[in-house]
């Protein structure tokens, strides 16, 4: 029989975000995996060195999409196994994912498919 318990196990998130792992439902993610690539990118700025490759060509006054967050949320989505386009609809509702790439404050521009 499985023993359930109430431990939580926390983590420190983007800027001042943490992250807690339970199992008492609510809000809850299956890509906890991402929180390990969120922690190579903070220490070895993964996704800024990957999107300096980049030119951005785009009018600044009508970006609401840097590349580097269009680069973070296409390399998550890709490392979590979410290789198509059309994926990034229902990505864009996970609160982990939205928080890992800087999108989970409420109202802020969400990363869909067309803007990638």
């Amino acid at each position: 029989m499985t023993e359930c318990n109430g431990e939580r196990v926390t983590s420190r998130g983007p800027g001042r975000r943490e992250f807690t792992a339970s199992f008492d439902g609510g809000q809850i993610s299956s890509d906890a995996g991402g929180l390990l690539l969120h922690e190579v990118d903070r220490r070895l700025s993964l996704f800024d060195r990957f999107a300096s490759c980049f030119h951005d060509y785009r009018d600044p006054s009508r970006i609401d999409h840097s590349v580097r967050d269009l680069v973070a949320q296409r390399v998550m989505a890709i490392a979590l196994g979410y290789e198509d386009l059309n994926d990034h609809d229902e990505l864009s509702r996970d609160p982990l994912l939205a928080a890992l790439v800087g999108k989970a404050a409420y109202g802020a521009p969400k990363l869909t498919h067309p803007a990638l």
